[in-house]
């Protein structure tokens, strides 16, 4: 478990899925994100299986107990490289207060100081400016932007719909503690 002055970013527990639920409900969540809105049901089947992995951190409210977002933090192949990749996504009834720049701040110093990581990666859609805003507050430089990159659905013709994709890094030497 990471401790903020806020914040504890904690592995998920089983009991996660009410408050994973609030927000991977949500339709506005798939905008920038692959996937599709979710049940209860199935919001406590990924609870409970995020519970099993170390690549996803639930996002608390030291004051309330309140699971308010979830952190992504994956080392990548080849692992000989030393990289991690940082993703996340916060319930909206929580956004604009923070939660997810201290969080995600901490869990890449994290990643420096505990893991030996040599470089932190993420990537996002040009038009979730929350996002990539985030990730330049939080000490990631912009390293490219990469046209017609991804794509999380397809047209009536069963066509990709291509996103374009801004990259993002930083490195262990250039990281601000």
């Amino acid at each position: 478990m990471i401790e903020t002055a806020r914040l504890l970013v904690r592995k998920f527990r089983a009991e996660d899925g009410d408050d994973l639920f609030e927000f991977l409900s949500l339709p506005e969540i798939y905008t920038f994100e692959p996937g599709e809105p979710i049940d209860r049901a199935t919001a406590g089947e990924v609870a409970a299986e995020r519970a099993t992995t170390g690549n996803f951190f639930a996002v608390e409210l030291k004051e309330t107990g309140k699971m308010v977002g979830h952190l992504y933090f994956q080392r990548l192949n080849p692992t000989k490289f030393l990289t991690w990749e940082l993703g996340y996504i916060f319930n909206p009834a929580y956004h604009r207060r923070g939660y997810c720049s201290e969080s995600a701040h901490t869990l890449v110093g994290y990643g420096f100081s505990a893991l030996g990581a040599h470089r932190v990666v993420a990537n996002c859609d040009p038009r979730n400016e929350a996002s990539w805003r985030t990730l330049e507050r939080i000490g990631l430089k912009r390293e490219g932007h990469f046209r017609k990159h991804a794509f999380f659905r397809a047209n009536a013709n069963g066509k990709p719909l291509w996103r374009d994709c801004l990259s993002y890094g930083v490195l262990e030497e250039d990281w601000t503690r």
